[in-house]
C-alpha cells in the first residue's frame, strides 16, 4: 500500500513525444527511451544541478560547465529529471559523444536543440501543451461530475452511479460490505490479484478498532487501486481499480463518494430525501432560487477558486469548473475551507440558499484580495468600503503614496483633513500658527506633486493616512 509523498505537481504531465512532435523546434531524441512525463521546465548551468531540481523536469543546458558528463547525467537522474535538453552553440557546435553514451546508460532522454531554437521556444511550448492538458483535464471532470448527477436521479441510482464511475475511469466501481464482500459492482471484471490487493484495502478501511481512515490506495495485478470510506452507520466502501490514473481521478471519485453515501444512507427520511434530490438539482445547473425551498434554511459557504490542476478537494460534489479555469464550490456553512496548494481562494460569508448570489458575489471579491495580495485564501470582511480593500495592500499602496512627506507634514495634511481644511482650527490643535499650516500644506501639496483643493485627491489621501 503506497504513502509516498510525491513532489510532482497535480496538474497533467505531457508526453515527451507530443514535444518532439512540434516540427518547429526542431527537437531530435539522440538518446534514451522516447517515453517520459514533463511536469515542467528547468534551465541550468550549473556543473551540478541536483540540488535545483524537483523531479520530472525538462532540463535545459548548454553545457558551460559540463566538465564530467557521466556525473553530470549521475545527478541529474538522481534528482529525477524526466529529460535532458543540450543546446548546441555557443559552447558545443554538436553535443559530447560522451554525454550521448552516459545518457544512453542511465536511461535518461537526450534532446538535441538546435542553434535557431532558444530555450525559451521550448518553455513555451511545454507550457501550451501543459495548459492544453489541464484544460481538457477540468472539462473532464466537469463532464463526469455531471454525469453521476444525473445517474443518481435515475430509479436505480446506486448501480447507476456506479457505472458512471466505471465508465468515466475506464475501470472498475464496486461497493463492498466492511468483510470485503461485493455489494454492487459495474464496469470491467478484475483480475485475481488485484481483487484480493482490493479486499485488503477495503478491510484497511474497516478496522476492528479506532479511527476508520478515509481513504487507502496501492497498485497489483498492472491495476491501479482505490478505497474510499463512505459516511453512513453501514460502513460501506467504494473500491475502484482502473489501467491508469489520471490528476482528476481522486476528485471524480470524491463526488461519487458523496453522492453514494447520501443514497445508501438508511431510512432517509422525507426532509434528507428533499435536501439530497435539491442537491442532485444543483449539480445539474438549475438556479438557485428555484432549488432554495428544497434546502430550507441551512445556511451555505459559496467559494470561488483559481489555479493549476483539478480542483481543490473542498468535500463538496457542489463544484463548477468554469470556461475560464476558475472553479466554483457551494459547501454547507459549518465546512471549514482551507488553503490549497497551487489555488488562490476566495471565501463569501455564510448564506441562505436566498441569499446565494450576494455570497457569489462576494466570494468573487474575496478571490480578487486574495490574488491581488498573493495569499492562498481571503474571506468576506463585512463593513463598509474599507471592508473591500485588503489592509497589507493598502498599507504598502500609502506608504509609496506618503513617502516624500516628513512626519511634520504627514502630522500635519491629517490634522488639516480631519478638520476639514479649516485653518485656524488645525492650527489650535497643532499649536501652531496658522501661516505655518497654510506653508506646510502647501508644502505637502508640492510634494505630493497633487492638488489639494480637488475632493478626490483629499479623499485618497485621507485613506492613505488611515492605512499608514
Amino acid at each position: 500500500m503506497s504513502s509516498e509523498v510525491t513532489v510532482t505537481p497535480p496538474a497533467p504531465p505531457i508526453a515527451l513525444g507530443s514535444l518532439i512532435g512540434h516540427e518547429e523546434l526542431g527537437l531530435r531524441l539522440l538518446a534514451g527511451p522516447p517515453e517520459a512525463d514533463i511536469h515542467w521546465v528547468h534551465t541550468s548551468e550549473m556543473a551540478d544541478p541536483y540540488p535545483y531540481l524537483l523531479g520530472g523536469e525538462l532540463l535545459l543546458t548548454a553545457g558551460v560547465q559540463l566538465t564530467d558528463p557521466e556525473r553530470y547525467v549521475a545527478r541529474v537522474v538522481a534528482a529525477g529529471a524526466a529529460a535532458l535538453g543540450f543546446g548546441v552553440t555557443p559552447v558545443y557546435d554538436t553535443v559530447p559523444g560522451a554525454l550521448v553514451e552516459a545518457c544512453a546508460r542511465y536511461g535518461l532522454p537526450l534532446l538535441e536543440v538546435p542553434p535557431r531554437t532558444p530555450f525559451t521556444a521550448v518553455a513555451r511550448a511545454v507550457w501550451r501543451l501543459m495548459a492544453r492538458a489541464r484544460h481538457h483535464e477540468l472539462r473532464r471532470v466537469t463532464e463526469a461530475q455531471q454525469s453521476l448527477a444525473t445517474a443518481a436521479a435515475r430509479p436505480d441510482p446506486v448501480p447507476a452511479v456506479l457505472h458512471a464511475l466505471a465508465s468515466r475511469l475506464s475501470g472498475h466501481a464496486g461497493l463492498y460490505a466492511p468483510d470485503g464482500s461485493e455489494y454492487a459492482a459495474a464496469g470491467r471484471p478484475v483480475e485475481p490479484e488485484a481483487r484480493a490487493a482490493l479486499g485488503h484495502l477495503v478491510r484497511v478501511l474497516n478496522p476492528d478498532g479506532g479511527a476508520r481512515p478515509a481513504s487507502a490506495t496501492d497498485t497489483a495485478g498492472g491495476c491501479h487501486l482505490a478505497a474510499y470510506a463512505l459516511g453512513g452507520s453501514r460502513n460501506l466502501t467504494l473500491g475502484l481499480a482502473a489501467g491508469s490514473r489520471a490528476p482528476g481521478d481522486h476528485t471524480i471519485a470524491g463526488v461519487a463518494v458523496v453522492l453514494l453515501s447520501l443514497l445508501t444512507a438508511p431510512h432517509q427520511g422525507a426532509d434528507e430525501a428533499a435536501r439530497s434530490a435539491a442537491l442532485v438539482r444543483l449539480l445539474l445547473g438549475e438556479p438557485s432560487a428555484e432549488v432554495a425551498p428544497l434546502l430550507g434554511g441551512a445556511p451555505w459557504t459559496v467559494v470561488h477558486a483559481r489555479g493549476d490542476g483539478p480542483p481543490p478537494e473542498l468535500g463538496t460534489p457542489l463544484v463548477e469548473v468554469r470556461d475560464d479555469g476558475t472553479v466554483r464550490a457551494l459547501l454547507p456553512a459549518g465546512r471549514d475551507v482551507a488553503p490549497h496548494p497551487g489555488w488562490t481562494l476566495g471565501a463569501s460569508a455564510p448564506a441562505g440558499p436566498g441569499d446565494l448570489a450576494a455570497a457569489d458575489l462576494q466570494a468573487a471579491r474575496a478571490l480578487r484580495r486574495a490574488l491581488a495580495a498573493h495569499t492562498g485564501l481571503a474571506r468576506h470582511r463585512p463593513g463598509g468600503f474599507g471592508s473591500l480593500v485588503d489592509p497589507d495592500e493598502a498599507a504598502a499602496h500609502a506608504r509609496e503614496l506618503l513617502r516624500p512627506l516628513t512626519e511634520p507634514l504627514t502630522e500635519t495634511l491629517r490634522a488639516w483633513l480631519s478638520l476639514h481644511g479649516n485653518w485656524d482650527r488645525t492650527a489650535t490643535a497643532l499649536g501652531v500658527h496658522r501661516n505655518t499650516v497654510r506653508q506646510r500644506v502647501s508644502r505637502c501639496g508640492s510634494l505630493l506633486g497633487a492638488d489639494l483643493d480637488d475632493a478626490e485627491v483629499r479623499m485618497e489621501l485621507w485613506f492613505a493616512l488611515r492605512w499608514s
